[in-house]
């Protein structure tokens, strides 16, 4: 083999695009800022799955107060609405709709609209 031969296991680029969308990729891969939004993507999931779970405490203690009362809670009725917004920004972020990252990053806490007086039970 000739010094000037390339071995056969090299097979250099057609035409130079496969070069350009390995350097376009490697220059995907190796920002910084895709990382620090995984970053935030995964703290953001933490706060979503504790969201969800003080969730479900609002559930409960609102069926408790309106078993007990027989009409609900309307500061928990609010703050339920609130943390249901929250959530929705949560889950607006990590699915990229949004740059914007929810409490206490870049918003401040959802709150809930004016509530009417027709929706008790």
């Amino acid at each position: 083999m000739a010094d000037t031969e390339q071995p056969m296991d090299h097979v250099p680029p057609d035409d130079g695009v496969a070069r350009e969308e390995s350097s376009g990729l490697e220059k995907h891969v190796k920002s910084r800022r895709t990382w620090i939004r995984l970053l935030f993507m995964v703290l953001m999931g933490v706060a979503w799955s504790l969201a969800g779970l003080i969730t479900w405490v609002v559930i409960f203690v609102n069926f408790l107060y309106v078993l007990f009362s027989g009409e609900t809670n309307r500061q928990l009725t609010a703050f339920g609405h609130s943390l249901g917004m929250y959530l929705f920004q949560i889950v607006d972020f990590m699915t990229f709709n949004t740059e914007s990252r929810p409490f206490p990053i870049d918003e401040d806490w959802p709150t809930a609209a004016a509530e009417s007086d027709d929706q008790s039970l």
